[in-house]
């Protein structure tokens, strides 16, 4: 498998969870300005979405948006324990996460990258996540884990985006939970390897 990325970007999710499933697979690096992998390929031939992350199967096959990466990668090796089994209640409940962090945290979250963001913009967004964070703090209270216990891919994906906070300057400082919640996954050894490889931790 091929994995293509850019550095700290949402493909840092499934590039955590192919580490933490053990998979075998490749990084490839996109420059998402000129739409151009490493090797030279024009990575709107892949991906005509034009965005990562996206990950090319063995047999050729390209699948894109990370909620739909990340659950492909934990089915590949279920023994990873990082999705529950497909057809089960938890199931639906990590569909439930993949979708929150996917519609109310990453978009959010993600449009204070924009250069063209006012500052009028840049509050409303601040207001809205400020509520989704209020809920998500509670939901995560005496818990390790969304799921629970045991890290999936969703934790993976929730990691991602408010490791972005620091990066658009978004104070976390509100939800200690969340901030040991950061802390936390950010020790896991898989995650570190992932940062590594992404150039994010030295």
């Amino acid at each position: 498998m091929k994995l293509f990325y850019a550095a700290g970007a949402c493909s840092l999710s499934p590039h955590i969870a192919l580490l933490e499933a053990g998979l075998p697979f490749s990084l490839q690096k996109v420059d998402l300005k000129v739409k151009q992998v490493e090797s030279g390929e024009d990575f709107n031939a892949i991906n005509g979405k034009g965005y990562v992350p996206a990950l090319q199967l063995d047999n050729g096959q390209v699948l894109t948006e990370g909620p739909a990466i990340v659950q492909y990668i934990a089915d590949q090796n279920p023994a990873a324990g990082l999705a529950p089994a497909v057809g089960s209640p938890e199931r639906y409940k990590l569909q439930e996460w993949l979708n929150f962090v996917s519609s109310e945290l990453h978009k959010g979250m993600g449009s204070m990258f924009n250069q063209a963001q006012t500052p009028e913009w840049k509050e409303a967004v601040k207001a809205t996540l400020g509520k989704r964070l209020d809920w998500l703090s509670k939901q995560l209270q005496g818990k390790p884990y969304l799921m629970g216990e045991k890290f999936s891919v969703a934790d993976a994906y929730l990691f991602t985006v408010l490791n972005w906070a620091g990066m658009v300057k978004f104070d976390l400082a509100r939800w200690p939970v969340l901030r040991d919640y950061l802390a936390r996954v950010a020790q896991r050894p898989k995650v570190k390897e992932a940062l590594k490889a992404e150039g994010l931790l030295q």
